[in-house]
């Protein structure tokens, strides 16, 4: 396994392999790689010639409070799980590297980077529109993997692929959990273990509001406020939103007809957990 750190050292190594007709796939990754990011790995591994995992914890897409410079870099144990999962090269930038002086391009998807992640996280979405988009334009793959736990990121850059023409196929690969159902997140490893016992209340409340829908509730007040029980039966924690929406735009749905995302956010101790479902209401009889 190659590891690369300048950006047209990655690109000349694309270029050349493109050349000659490899189909180069690229999974985007914060570090701090778990079983989920394996999972990823693995599923790109099936589906391109050659595989590059980049690790570049993005300044860009952190807020001023956020945790920017404590946020875990495990880096010799992240190579060794991209080097036993088969990755060719790992794609490690510098800061620097990626936005070097004089540096002023902002990507930014206003309407659907407005809501939930995007008003809770201001500069949230334009960091990382902007770095996937220098991603995609450095690495050059044809395929990139992103997981489904950030299910709001994952429609922005959908939509930022198709509005630009940049040509990449995007598949989401479904959340990967642990036995008690928590999506698996690099920022769990800050839950106290009183706070992980409580932490898959998340996902527990997105059930139940995915079981209202299927047992014909479709209204989209009602299952919002059956997952807000849930959570307000666990005081430690606290909402940021829960919501239902469309899944394409992400825009609230006030009645489910067809298919729905629900997403929540909520707050424990220092930690936010962020989880969403997939769900389709049965077909209403006529």
């Amino acid at each position: 396994m190659k590891i690369i750190r300048s950006p047209s050292a990655m690109t000349a190594w694309s270029e050349g392999l493109r050349r000659e007709g490899v189909r180069i796939g690229l999974v985007p990754t914060m570090g701090a790689l778990h079983d989920g990011h394996r999972a990823l790995i693995r599923a790109a591994r099936l589906q391109c010639d050659a595989l590059v995992v980049s690790i570049f914890v993005n300044p860009r897409q952190f807020g001023p409070r956020e945790d920017y410079a404590t946020y875990p870099r495990p880096i010799a144990r992240d190579r060794a799980l991209c080097r036993k999962e088969g990755a060719d090269v790992c794609f490690e930038p510098t800061a620097d590297a990626m936005y070097p002086e004089g540096f002023q391009t902002i990507v930014t998807l206003p309407s659907i980077a407005r809501r939930w992640e995007g008003e809770a996280r201001p500069h949230h979405f334009a960091g990382v529109a902007t770095v996937v988009t220098k991603l995609f334009g450095i690495v050059r793959p044809q395929i990139t993997l992103f997981g489904q736990k950030d299910f709001q990121q994952s429609v922005l850059v959908q939509q930022l692929v198709k509005d630009l023409n940049l040509g990449v196929e995007i598949i989401v690969y479904p959340t990967v959990r642990e036995k008690d159902g928590l999506a698996m997140s690099s920022r769990n490893v800050y839950l106290s273990p009183d706070d992980r016992m409580r932490a898959a209340t998340l996902y527990r409340s997105l059930r139940a509001g995915a079981e209202a829908i299927r047992k014909g509730v479709t209204d989209g007040k009602v299952v919002q406020a059956v997952m807000a029980q849930v959570i307000k039966d666990e005081p430690t924690l606290t909402i940021d939103y829960l919501v239902v929406c469309d899944p394409r735009m992400l825009e609230p749905l006030s009645a489910v007809i067809s298919r729905a995302v629900l997403i929540g956010a909520v707050r424990l101790g220092p930690v936010r957990l962020i989880d969403n479902i997939l769900v389709t209401a049965p077909r209403q009889r006529s």
